[in-house]
């Protein structure tokens, strides 16, 4: 029987965790950990590309965590780990550097460039650099798939290039790995323009639907969210995205096919539907919000250590392979 492919995601603890979080990335983790053996980093050294208050991130650190369990993230099934907790991603990010990484490929890469805007000369390296780390992150645990959002598949492309070069001047050490774009429910937009991704660290909070939110809070952004011209519920990205949005977050978080309910909604308006989503969005932040309050600082700390020690035995199988190849050992 083949040994089960090796699943590496991760997200940043910066700002608060939001429904496009969950729908687009950590439940499709949920469901992988069934047939794939699952590594998933709090990624806070990609958070300190954006200058971070200390404190808050510590917390931020935690409260991800807490997160991925309360979403159902199971630690005997799946590697939890916090990214700077293993050293050897930064020193493989460095040779990647040295090794593999070409100016031209950084200066490609469209975060960058939709980040820094018009201040590139002055942001930190760390942003412009930050695609080599995710590069190191993901190639050190031999990974196979990458579960990603449209915005990063770039970077995983990176990370294939990056590996290929290494291999061909040093013979076969990094697996090629694959990305994997969710089909529905890949990028929830913002609640009031559906032009813009939901955003965890969007300056409006009303634009976005934070897990952690309190459920009668959530309840009026829904309520306040925008629509579209007409009065018909139906599906359609191009002239009606603000109503596709929405109908998407309900068949997500309301386990329904779309089609269904807009069948269902026939004939309603768009007030009645959307008190309606109000009402499945209550329901799944009060249930997911029981579990995460289930969930203590010392149960993380555990986690993250007995995570710590398990990614870090196998990413210094890799390091040290490495090292010999290039002559440090």
């Amino acid at each position: 029987m083949p040994a089960q492919k090796i699943i590496f995601s991760g997200i940043q603890p910066s700002g608060r965790l939001n429904i496009g979080n969950y729908i687009g990335a950590i439940s499709q983790w949920v469901e992988m950990q069934k047939n794939y053996n699952c590594i998933f980093s709090v990624v806070d050294y990609h958070a300190i590309t954006v200058k971070q208050d200390p404190e808050e991130l510590r917390k931020r650190i935690i409260e991800v965590t807490k997160i991925y369990l309360a979403a159902g993230i199971d630690p005997e099934k799946s590697v939890i780990f916090q990214q700077s907790a293993i050293p050897a991603h930064t020193e493989l990010a460095w040779i990647f550097n040295c090794y593999g990484t070409h100016i031209a490929d950084l200066n490609k890469m469209t975060q960058f460039k939709d980040k820094s805007g018009k201040n590139q000369e002055s942001v930190s390296v760390g942003l412009y650099d930050y695609p080599v780390l995710m590069a190191a992150d993901i190639l050190l645990y031999d990974t196979d798939i990458v579960p990603v959002g449209e915005d990063q598949v770039q970077h995983v492309e990176l990370a294939r290039d990056i590996a290929r070069r290494f291999n061909n001047e040093f013979g076969e050490t990094f697996k090629i790995p694959q990305s994997v774009i969710r089909k529905e429910g890949a990028r929830i937009m913002s609640l009031l323009d559906p032009a813009k991704k939901m955003s965890k660290s969007d300056v409006n909070q009303n634009n976005c639907l934070a897990l952690l939110d309190a459920p009668e809070v959530a309840r009026k952004k829904i309520m306040r969210a925008v629509t579209d011209s007409g009065s018909e519920i139906s599906y359609d990205l191009k002239n009606k995205p603000a109503l596709a949005n929405l109908l998407t977050i309900y068949a997500q978080l309301g386990n329904r096919e779309i089609k269904r309910l807009v069948k269902d909604n026939s004939g309603r308006g768009y007030g009645d539907f959307k008190k309606d989503l109000a009402d499945v969005v209550v329901k799944f932040l009060e249930d997911f919000q029981k579990k995460y309050n289930k969930i203590s600082d010392n149960d993380v700390k555990t986690i993250l250590e007995n995570g710590r020690q398990r990614a870090e035995e196998i990413a210094q199988v890799k390091l040290e392979q490495v090292r010999k190849l290039i002559g440090v050992r």
